[in-house]
């Protein structure tokens, strides 16, 4: 069937619902009796409460409760004691919102402390091999790496980073009949259904989650965290609806974040730029009470074709709240460790920094030993190149100066894997010709409404104007979290595969209906446009006219889609290629993009627009990663000193003068049955080393800390 909506370079339609002020985020729903809950937050990193005093907030006017026994509730971490400064020890609730904030400030609480260790660089903390990371090895990497002609062996470091989409953590709870029905800001609406049913001790079947508006996540919303177990359980203990928001600051201390990081990445290649030797040990920041782990040694074990290579993950648990994913979830660290090498050794070898990529380009997944399902990086190279004008590039470092500028350029490869899971969706149309289709899924920005909308318009044979996707409701048919650059290819394929079946389905009731003009015709001769089905050789009808014969006001199916086994039988990835010119004032050691280009292999881009728009933010991240973003934490206590948009640095307007993207064009129908790759995470890999690799052509210096501050330039 020919497709009609795919590609089209549609405006996402909820905008005017969000630009108007009539989108409903999680904390804005109306409820009748709503209170106003407020966490009191521990202010020591490890020890016990040994006396909270709850007096004066509940004789503050509009305070009804303070709740501080949680001993009932199952929490990722002990509820007894205190793992992490921040951790929530009480939660007060109040007539409004004012009043819960004065009352929780009126709490007072005493401990016995333990002596606790916050700082990962600390001496003496023994490092944790995980059991989902092990020790990875292929060929001789130690004997390689000596007998190399040429060697590189950085010792690389990245911050701590925090989250900071505008829209604040909320959560309102309300209880009506034993069941649950939350509001929350959350990236997996079953997800948190299934946690807060586990952490309350009732049946999932018994909580509902509502999800329909987010503003941004990049990972924060994954997880369920404490303030929406405490919303429900405060709305339990009272018997009326509670909202539960949390301030910036404590969403700092109240959620996860990208755990800092130390790495050591060693090359060893022969003089002719074939890399033969990787050596990769990485050593990130953790929880005593969880082990968090994401994937930093996958693109240094699988994007080059290197024969000699070994990783060592490691994890160091110290008295912090657990990390959690954040955009690129680790990848995007590794690369840079990676990255930052390869253009290192590229400028040892005098060789231009993508003809050493192309030279070390593998013809299979090493690690897996499957074939590619595609791979178009040569052309992303060729493309960025071109589009970015990198042959205008001077290789040797300094050489180019803008007044009193030094200008720089930089490049990096990027990639991530092609996350697909089981989904599952449901296609219904309706006597009016009109169609809706509903899955669990969210939309924290990407623009997932308007995405898989147009794959069912396609599928079905609809004009977009006719379709709507339904999802942010736990109840809706099974999806996987809005996360991992999984939604268009897990969702997406659902959604094409069920509303194929629906529509096979009209067509089969009107071959065998008499009153159809197409009784009698092959199926297989049967196309649908704008809701009509047409056969090849003539006969003409329609949705509504078969709903209309048969007197129902509507048809529906319910489907299911799944990878199967594909991961055994490829090795399915997206590909992009990051470049990008900076600026470095020498005197202020100030760095300055003046602009980035990339270009992309991400299968079949389903909504164009959506997708520069998607690449664009991942810059954007990425600039933040590599410039200005870093948690600063009081290892005395563990507090964070920059928990606040005032000193927590994020790239603003002035930060991204001219960003771009373009997409190969391929698809990838081997992995899903609509082509496509992730997207969500590959736009900000490769960001933050093309722009410090950038800086070490415009400056001679290798920065290998992240961010890059000016004071390591000056």
């Amino acid at each position: 069937m020919a497709t009609t909506v795919v590609g089209q370079r549609l405006s996402r339609v909820d905008a005017r619902r969000k630009v108007t002020g009539t989108a409903t985020y999680s904390a804005e729903h109306r409820i009748e009796g709503l209170l106003y809950g407020v966490i009191v937050n521990g202010t020591v990193a490890r020890g016990t409460v040994s006396r909270i005093s709850v007096d004066a907030a509940l004789a503050h006017p509009g305070v009804l409760h303070v709740l501080t026994d949680f001993g009932s509730l199952r929490l990722a971490h002990p509820v007894d004691r205190i793992a992490f400064y921040g951790q929530p020890i009480a939660v007060v609730v109040a007539e409004t919102l004012e009043a819960a904030t004065h009352g929780a400030s009126l709490v007072e609480a005493t401990y016995e402390r333990q002596d606790a260790v916050t700082d990962f660089d600390a001496p003496d903390i023994p490092s944790q091999t995980p059991a989902d990371e092990p020790d990875y090895s292929r060929g001789d990497p130690a004997g390689a790496l000596a007998s190399a002609q040429v060697k590189v062996d950085l010792e690389l470091t990245s911050a701590r980073e925090n989250h900071n989409p505008i829209e604040l953590p909320s959560t309102i709870a309300r209880w009506q009949d034993g069941r649950l029905t939350l509001w929350d800001k959350t990236q997996w609406s079953q997800g948190a259904a299934r946690t807060v049913a586990g952490a309350l001790g009732i049946a999932v079947s018994n909580v509902r989650v509502h999800n329909e508006f987010l503003g941004g996540g990049f990972g924060s919303g994954i997880q369920t965290y404490d303030h929406v177990t405490l919303a429900a359980f405060a709305a339990r203990e009272v018997g009326s609806p509670v909202k539960v928001v949390l301030t910036r600051r404590q969403f700092y201390y109240g959620t996860g974040f990208r755990p800092a990081s130390r790495h050591r990445m060693a090359l060893g290649s022969s003089t002719a730029g074939r890399v033969s030797a990787l050596v990769y040990e990485v050593r990130i920041e953790n929880a005593r009470y969880q082990t968090y782990t994401d994937g930093l040694t996958d693109l240094p074990q699988f994007l080059y074709g290197v024969p000699n290579t070994r990783t060592a993950y490691r994890v160091t648990p110290v008295d912090v709240h657990s990390p959690c994913s954040m955009r690129g979830p680790g990848v995007v660290l590794g690369n840079f460790a990676l990255e930052t090498a390869m253009d290192q050794l590229a400028h040892e070898l005098t060789l231009d920094p993508i003809e050493l990529r192309l030279r070390n380009e593998p013809t299979r997944d090493e690690v897996t030993q499957l074939p590619f399902s595609t791979r178009k990086l040569r052309e992303c190279y060729e493309t960025g190149a071109r589009r970015f004008g990198w042959s205008r590039r001077q290789p040797k470092p300094g050489s180019r100066t803008d007044g009193d500028l030094l200008i720089g350029m930089g490049m990096a490869t990027a990639s991530y894997h092609n996350n697909r899971r089981d989904s599952s969706a449901r296609a219904r149309i309706h006597a009016d010709g009109t169609a809706e289709v509903f899955a669990a899924s969210a939309d924290m920005g990407p623009g997932t409404t308007t995405s898989v909308m147009q794959v069912a318009a396609d599928a079905l044979g609809l004009p977009a104007s006719a379709v709507t996707f339904r999802l942010g409701d736990s109840s809706y048919p099974t999806a996987p979290l809005h996360a991992a650059a999984t939604t268009m290819a897990s969702v997406g394929s659902a959604v094409h595969t069920t509303c194929n079946a629906l529509r096979t389905e009209f067509i089969r009731r009107a071959v065998a209906d008499p009153d159809s003009p197409l009784h009698g015709t092959n199926p297989a001769d049967v196309r649908v446009s704008d809701g009509y089905l047409s056969a090849t050789g003539g006969g003409r009808d329609s949705y509504r006219d078969i709903l209309r014969r048969t007197a129902l006001p509507s048809l529906d199916i319910t489907g299911n889609w799944g990878p199967g086994d594909a991961d055994s039988r490829i090795s399915t990835y997206g590909y992009g290629a990051v470049f990008a010119e900076v600026s470095v004032d020498p005197l202020l050691g100030l760095v300055r993009i003046r602009r980035i280009f990339a270009a992309y292999d991400v299968g079949r881009v389903i909504s164009p627009k959506l997708a520069h728009s998607q690449a664009i933010g991942g810059m954007v991240g990425g600039i933040g990663m590599a410039l200005l973003e870093g948690t600063v934490t009081d290892h005395r206590d563990g507090r964070i000193i920059n928990a606040s948009l005032a000193d927590y640095l994020v790239p603003v307007n002035a930060d991204v003068p001219d960003l771009d993207a373009a997409f190969i064009n391929t698809e990838d129908p081997q992995a899903d049955p609509i082509g496509v790759k992730g997207l969500g995470e590959i736009t900000i890999v490769g960001v933050a080393p093309a722009i410090g690799n950038a800086v070490f052509n415009a400056t001679g210096k290798r920065l290998t800390d992240l961010p890059i501050r000016p004071e390591a330039l000056l």
